[in-house]
């Protein structure tokens, strides 16, 4: 699969997760969400689901306001919001 920026692929045959991790750092906050090959049927879907989830954080993170250079309440909830349903 194609390398995306903030999508990391998972594949020990030791551990007991394979799949994509999501992790996003703006603002001095992180933002981190793994997506199984085994909830999501794959690699390929888990990859699609992953990369959905970074289109919808990057397009809340590139309208979001800051308030002394952190994100607000409202941008993290929205974007733990986005991450749970994920």
């Amino acid at each position: 699969m194609k390398s995306i920026k903030n999508l990391t692929r998972f594949t020990y045959e030791t551990a007991a997760f394979q799949g994509w991790r999501l992790s996003i750092s703006r603002a001095g906050a992180v933002f981190t969400k793994y997506f199984s090959d085994k909830k999501y049927g794959g690699e390929k879907p888990a990859f699609a689901a992953a990369e959905t989830a970074l289109t919808g954080l990057n397009a809340i993170l590139a309208g979001a306001k800051r308030t002394d250079g952190k994100h607000t309440p409202t941008t993290i909830r929205k974007i733990e919001k986005l991450l749970a349903q994920a």
